[in-house]
């Protein structure tokens, strides 16, 4: 997966006190993607069956565990920063505390974890979270415990997620894991493995627990959810072998999301990420036939250039994804589009340059993830790429295509003005406490006076302004999705 939880979102303690009589306490924290805070919640439940409850306060934690993202070298260092604030808590108020690091950074890094972080007791792998318990038993046993072997099949698909940190009306359904396009700049192939799918009946029985339990939307999720292909298990890379009644009895992505959006028609359905070469007008189309998909695509698309997407090994031109947003705009016009952008990737040009920021002005996407290109070891750009545009430049050029992108964005916004919109209520404003926040179908953020309204409730919002991100407006009544 592509998409990156926004800067300012990371570090989010996902965190849940749950009352199940366990006597070990687990603080638990999440870096990067979606994918790392659902795969957080599964570690949640996979502990508390092993007699760990979850905490707020790090300094009564037994045991803290930080799930973390590698794709960039900010992120990375955010952690070995949180691990020195684990080191000084350890030091000073507990130290029979153990640490472990979870996810993308403990599969690069593996056992050099343990030598490089001195307070570091366990290092797991995304796939390998089943053998935490006995990992566990390891280090009390005075051992240090590495466990980064990666599956080739869908690993937690029989684990109900514990909902850390849940609003009660929002939940991330994993679907699918790994990613087999080798872009160069990538670590997510080396740290999460192949692409598997998970069984949809698996997938349908947690959708069904979660509207049961009064969810309102959940979002599908995967480092590439077009990819999803389920024949009865395995590799994606190995379904042209597979026999023939597997073949005839496959599911795709679009018809996994059809299937969803009719099984459970009062339930709001999101997905992320696409990749632009995966993505299949199905899928748009059968967006486009159900009320309750929400109208959103995340479409990474990394650089305008087609020479520098050549060289980042991106599997789509410039002018694939632009007939492909053209179709998309066709079928749905409502859409709401948002990109991923590397600037300053290894060769890029000011034309280069340009073509990002003209690529930007065509397509209009409402909201954007964009950064520096940072060098991942161990990807084919690490390898082979020197690292040869200034940090000024980039710098210059990044802040060039933020100002492009917060410009169409802003006049997206302003084609909601005065439209009445969906919206469902997921949290008191972090503005004012007399208002409510919740999301539009096309996933922007509106802000109205909460009046008699209740969290979970599907309102109808007339959008009267907008922010820079924002929308601001007042109910007129209930939606008929309640």
């Amino acid at each position: 997966m592509e998409k990156i939880i926004d800067e300012s979102k990371q570090g989010e303690q996902l965190i849940t006190q749950n009352k199940n009589g366990n006597t070990r306490k687990l603080f638990i924290e999440s870096y990067g993607c979606q994918m790392n805070f659902a795969d957080s919640e599964v570690v949640a439940s996979i502990l508390a069956n092993d007699g760990f409850d979850t905490t707020k306060n790090l300094e009564e934690a037994d045991l803290v565990l930080v799930n973390t993202c590698s794709i960039r070298d900010k992120a990375e260092q955010t952690i070995r920063k949180r691990l020195e604030k684990y080191n000084a808590v350890k030091r000073d108020h507990n130290p029979k505390m153990k640490v472990g690091v979870l996810g993308c950074m403990a599969e690069r890094l593996k056992e050099k974890f343990l030598e490089e972080e001195k307070i570091v007791d366990l290092v797991v792998g995304p796939d390998a979270y089943k053998d935490l318990p006995n990992l566990i038993t390891d280090v009390e046993g005075g051992q240090n415990a590495v466990n980064v072997i990666l599956s080739k099949e869908e690993t937690y698909g029989d684990i109900s997620p514990v909902r850390l940190h849940s609003n009660g009306v929002t939940a991330f359904v994993s679907i699918t894991r790994g990613c087999d396009n080798m872009c160069t700049f990538c670590v997510v192939p080396f740290t999460r493995g192949r692409e598997r799918s998970r069984d949809p009946q698996s997938i349908f029985k947690e959708i069904t627990d979660l509207t049961e339990k009064g969810f309102k939307e959940i979002t599908l999720l995967g480092q590439n959810v077009d990819s999803y292909l389920w024949y009865g298990g395995g590799l994606k890379k190995d379904f042209k072998n597979a026999p023939e009644i597997q073949k005839a009895t496959s599911v795709d992505f679009s018809s996994l999301l059809n299937t969803v959006a009719t099984k459970f028609p009062k339930l709001r359905i999101r997905f992320s990420t696409s990749n632009p070469q995966d993505m299949s007008m199905d899928v748009v189309h059968t967006m486009a036939k159900h009320r309750n998909i929400c109208k959103h695509i995340h479409l990474p698309v990394q650089s305008g250039s087609n020479r520098i997407l050549k060289e980042m090994n991106r599997q789509h031109t410039r002018e694939e994804y632009m007939a492909l947003v053209d179709n998309i705009y066709k079928t749905i016009p409502e859409i709401s589009l948002t990109q991923d952008m590397i600037i300053g990737f290894p060769t890029e040009t000011e034309e280069d340059h340009n073509d990002t920021l003209e690529l930007i002005k065509y397509v209009k996407y409402d909201h954007g993830f964009m950064f520096s290109y940072s060098e991942r070891p161990g990807t084919m750009a690490g390898r082979k790429m020197e690292d040869d545009v200034p940090l000024a430049v980039k710098k210059r050029r990044l802040q060039e295509v933020i100002d492009t992108q917060r410009a169409v964005g802003h006049e997206r916004l302003k084609l909601h003005l005065g439209k009445t919109e969906e919206v469902l209520i997921e949290t008191t404003s972090k503005k004012s406490d007399a208002h409510w926040a919740g999301r539009n179908s096309q996933g922007s953020m509106v802000v109205f006076p909460k009046e008699n309204y209740k969290i979970g409730d599907f309102v109808n919002v007339k959008i009267n302004d907008c922010t820079t991100a924002t929308f601001l407006g007042d109910a007129v009544g209930y939606s008929d999705n309640n």
